[in-house]
């Protein structure tokens, strides 16, 4: 028997407005038999309608150097990254922080590292350490404005309890490891002396089961495919995608390696085969999007996390310094935004941007809602990436770090009874950059330093002797990008106005998070498993925070005991 589709179409309207007609007004419900006619004969409703809010894309990639990648002049071949980048704005003036949990902290909250305790070091899969529970988070953010938001790849912000999994700090799905780094294929690490365990998890549990020793960039890369191919596009979707890569050790598939025979360092030559399997997933994902009626209205992001390792492979020349120091080569990185809703593709953006605003930013065009009571430090810089206007940014505090070795001529007279010179800190204001205390490895590492001998004979490296014995640094950043000459003495007056500035960012900073080791940590006491292992039953509660909240002692408890594993 056929049925009379538009019979009962007229049958269901005429029993919806009756039941709509005898409701309480304070419905609100209001439209016409001619409209609610139309939308059933047109098969349309609020459902079928596309999402007028861009799905985001956010690709964070592991110790890429500024140098690593091609329109930056790399001999390292990525023709996607390049495309991509070509076809939308390049940002030439970003910042992120000169290691893995600090820059993913900031990006997960939109606040400096003084604001959540996680000014020093990263956070160590031994400590009961994680990202504080009290921030709000960019996917609790966007699930709030009704995204799904999944996260595949590498975490690296804490996992000692439970609450602190990714799962319970925004995402919907994730799919990756929780450690800093680790074996691309066996996905295991080893923490000191007897304490290694598996890391590799969908969601909170242990993901033995879809472990098919796969190479970590193609797993992750085909985790993100599947979601984006599941994935409803009349919902808007956030996809964090963090892949290992391309952090040591340094691993990749034979095939990639045959491009770059030409290069006689081993290091070099793998790394940059890492970059470009690297390349190929930012393809592949670029594809799925295209594929799936996605990429319309999506906003990609790509961003390293910090600059380069020379000592294993990383170029980030003519920058100075690398990953881990507060010069321009470990922290300002490559990042792009690539984008069909972009106005002025095609660019480069000269704007000062840094990692935490991507958080208002992306919160902003995902018509989220952003409460004064998050205390952000960051700022909302689509219009200046978008249509090339001004940021809103005038100043970037790269860090304060009160525990950090200090440096030994550092003082408060050094520092005009403003601040102790002592102190490691960096701090960018307009044109000027301010260093303190020992700001780490100052080198500039030049493109030949990868010749066949070994990257720790520095024979080609440019070696900095006149430091010795300084604790106070000023550049003009953009009339010196590379920092080679030290302006702190011909603009004293800028120095004071640049330390008055930090003293002001460092009271209202908190106490630093740095608990020491605790052996319940122990993958061999769970199940051989690195993940939650803090029971809240075990210790009273405020005992524990009031751990979490520890001084420059902590850290030198640390170290002896990572000495005695040693001679052991």
């Amino acid at each position: 028997m056929q049925c009379d589709h538009r019979g009962l179409k007229m049958i269901l309207f005429n029993v919806l407005a009756t039941l709509f007609a005898s409701a309480s007004p304070t419905w609100g419900f209001q439209m016409s038999r001619d409209n609610w006619h139309g939308n059933l004969q047109n098969g349309v409703s609020d459902l079928d309608k596309p999402t007028s809010q861009p799905h985001i894309i956010f690709i964070l990639v592991d110790d890429q150097g500024y140098r690593d990648v091609g329109y930056h002049g790399s001999e390292i071949k990525t023709p996607t990254l390049d495309r991509l980048a070509a076809q939308g704005v390049k940002l030439e003036n970003y910042y992120v922080q000169p290691l893995c949990s600090p820059s993913r902290s900031q990006l997960m909250t939109g606040r400096y590292q003084i604001h959540t305790g996680l000014q020093h070091s990263v956070i160590r899969p031994t400590q009961a350490n994680c990202l504080p529970l009290e921030n709000i988070t960019l996917p609790q953010k966007l699930r709030e404005a009704g995204y799904a938001t999944h996260m595949v790849g590498k975490w690296h912000l804490g996992f000692y309890k439970r609450g602190c999994m990714p799962t319970q700090r925004g995402f919907d799905t994730f799919f990756g490891s929780l450690l800093g780094s680790g074996d691309y294929y066996s996905h295991y690490k080893c923490e000191g002396a007897g304490m290694c365990g598996y890391d590799l998890h969908e969601g909170e549990e242990a993901a033995w089961e879809q472990d098919r020793g796969q190479y970590s960039t193609s797993m992750f890369t085909q985790k993100a495919v599947d979601i984006l191919a599941r994935h409803d596009p009349r919902r808007p979707v956030f996809l964090y995608l963090a892949f290992q890569a391309v952090h040591s050790p340094l691993q990749v598939p034979a095939r990639y390696l045959e491009r770059y025979k030409s290069i006689p360092n081993l290091h070099r030559r793998k790394y940059a085969a890492m970059v470009s399997c690297l390349d190929e997933a930012v393809h592949n994902v670029t594809l799925a999007l295209k594929r799936h009626g996605l990429y319309e209205n999506s906003v990609m992001v790509y961003s390293s996390d910090n600059g380069g390792q020379p000592m294993a492979g990383g170029s980030n020349w003519p920058l100075r310094g690398s990953k881990a120091t507060y010069w321009e080569g470990g922290i300002r990185a490559v990042g792009f935004v690539h984008s069909p809703l972009l106005l002025n593709r095609g660019t480069r953006s000269r704007a000062l941007i840094h990692i935490t605003d991507w958080f208002p930013t992306l919160v902003s065009l995902g018509e989220g809602t952003l409460n004064e009571d998050l205390n952000l430090d960051g700022y909302d810089v689509w219009e200046a990436i978008s249509e090339g206007r001004p940021s809103p940014r005038r100043d970037v505090l790269h860090n304060i770090d009160p525990i950090y070795t200090k440096a030994k001529n550092g003082s408060w007279k050094a520092g005009y009874g403003l601040w102790n010179t002592a102190i490691r800190a960096a701090l960018r204001v307009g044109h000027w950059k301010l260093l303190t205390g020992v700001p780490g490895y100052s080198d500039w590492v030049p493109p030949q330093t990868f010749s066949n001998l070994p990257l720790t004979n520095r024979w080609h490296n440019e070696r900095v002797r006149w430091d010795r014995g300084k604790s106070v640094w000023l550049f003009n950043i953009t009339a010196d990008p590379y920092e080679r000459v030290d302006l702190s003495l011909r603009y004293p007056h800028i120095v004071k106005k640049m330390l008055t500035r930090l003293a002001q960012y460092n009271r209202t900073a908190i106490p630093v998070r740095y608990p020491a080791k605790d052996s319940r940590s122990n993958p061999n006491l769970n199940g051989g498993v690195w993940g939650p292992w803090y029971k809240e039953e075990e210790d009273d509660e405020d005992n524990r925070e009031s751990n979490l909240f520890t001084n420059y002692l902590a850290k030198k408890r640390w170290k002896k005991k990572g000495k005695k594993l040693k001679r052991k």
